[in-house]
């Protein structure tokens, strides 16, 4: 998402930070550019509008025109009015004080509801939290059952109503049936995956007016399609008149979304958006960060995020018994091939380098998915050895090589090179985690 946005941005900046001198006039110039940017990316026009207003009012200011770096200040201004928009702060759940917390999840049909449900009971697990999920969804066949396998991968409970119905009645009483339960029986949290609807169908909607008096949720949360751009931000606005949304979900993040959606709800509805969907995986969810998703826009990167997932893929243990065994010299193929592995676990290679100052320029170095390539080929090589080769390159003589070519469809060549590759490797996070010197560290990276 937001990949067209970020390179247009990135081109009007570089153009403004490389005049030394900035004037109202070439200022007007680059702030018609953003605002063009904007609206092609589907933000609301009024917002956009107040946006380059509000922008404006602040860049032909003295203070900014007669700074060292004007070019750099316009940038400042522009990253602080898209945090504004987008909510200034991050905002978490509110979460109860005598539990369970209720959690309400509504949304149109077929964006990703109840798997965000299993989302967010994964990471309520994670959390040391006791999770039930509630199956309030009478009417799409077979949505209680894909509720009942997500729950099941994840060692969460699920409750189905004992009524089966479609009436209001029906769905109410499995709501207030699912609540008594996860009270009953001690749990922290309770997410009731209800039907999805259509916010002009008045009926499906008084249902869920009748749920929320119901069961009095702590949080309302709508799950919306961020392909769909502003018909999100409009629905969006609809459920929180008819229901009253306490935040917003956005799903099929890592699509080609362009953006009107993130940055249009909250200066829409007032609501805040809160997490984001990256993915169909149970672990494709990340927190909504308005300054971090502000400085991904103006290609400043996400360095924070970065950090927070590699701590997800590592733990302390695993950091520390990695450098024992660099320090030892007993790091193997094997803990080489587990190591991109965890990097994988990070995300895509696209997300990662969306978190990195720059990423739009270095995903144009990757174009066309060579590093992915690289990284399946390196793991295809490496389980196509036996045990013993991966615990210890020095047996791979020319024979072996040939046996492990031809098991991972590459060349003896590819298979020298990838030798070569973790060898110089092991040297630079040897001298890593011994703390060697600059010195050291680049002739590593030369050699590799």
């Amino acid at each position: 998402m937001l990949d067209t946005l970020s390179a247009k941005f990135e081109k009007i900046f570089k153009k403004l930070r490389g005049q030394g001198v900035l004037t109202e006039q070439n200022i007007a110039d680059g702030l018609k550019e953003v605002r063009l940017a904007l609206l092609e990316a589907d933000v609301n026009f009024k917002i956009v509008k107040d946006f380059i207003d509000r922008v404006r009012a602040k860049a032909v200011g003295q203070e900014v025109l007669q700074s060292l770096t004007p070019g750099h200040q316009v940038v400042k201004l522009v990253w602080e009015e898209l945090r504004e928009l987008m909510g200034r702060e991050q905002s978490g759940l509110a979460l109860a004080s005598d539990p369970p917390t209720v959690i309400l999840m509504v949304g149109l049909q077929g964006v990703g509801k109840t798997t965000t449900c299993g989302k967010l009971a994964r990471l309520f697990k994670q959390q040391g939290r006791r999770v039930l999920l509630v199956a309030a969804d009478p009417r799409r066949p077979a949505a209680a059952e894909q509720l009942v396998s997500l729950g099941a991968s994840l060692e969460v409970p699920v409750h189905r109503a004992g009524r089966v119905g479609t009436s209001v009645e029906d769905v109410v009483h499995a709501c207030v049936e699912g609540v008594a339960r996860g009270r009953d029986q001690g749990h922290d949290v309770v997410v009731l995956d209800t039907g999805g609807r259509l916010h002009v169908d008045e009926e499906l909607m008084d249902e869920l007016a009748a749920v929320k008096q119901a069961i009095t949720p702590h949080e309302v949360l709508l799950v919306v399609d961020a392909m769909t751009g502003q018909d999100a931000v409009a629905s969006a606005e609809r459920f929180d008149q008819r229901v009253g949304l306490t935040g917003v979900i956005l799903t099929k993040v890592e699509g080609d979304a362009r953006g009107g959606a993130v940055l249009s709800i909250r200066a829409v509805t007032g609501r805040p958006v809160k997490f984001l969907g990256v993915g169909e995986k149970l672990d494709a969810l990340e927190v909504f960060h308005p300054d971090r998703m502000a400085s991904r826009i103006l290609g400043m990167g996400d360095v924070l995020s970065l950090i927070e997932k590699a701590q997800e893929a590592y733990s302390r243990e695993q950091a520390e018994a990695i450098q024992r065994k660099l320090t030892s010299k007993t790091f193997t193929l094997e803990d080489f091939r587990d190591q991109i592995g965890q990097v994988n676990r990070m995300g895509s290679l696209d997300q990662i380098l969306d978190m990195l100052p720059g990423g739009q320029r270095l995903k144009e170095v990757a174009a066309g998915g060579a590093p992915e390539r690289e990284i399946k080929r390196v793991v295809a090589i490496v389980d196509s050895m036996t045990r013993r080769e991966r615990r210890d390159h020095t047996v791979i003589n020319g024979s072996r090589k040939k046996r492990i070519a031809r098991g991972s469809g590459t060349s003896v060549q590819e298979v020298n090179r990838l030798i070569k590759q973790f060898l110089a490797s092991r040297k630079m996070m040897k001298t890593l985690a011994a703390g060697g010197g600059r010195r050291q560290l680049a002739h590593a990276m030369r050699s590799f």
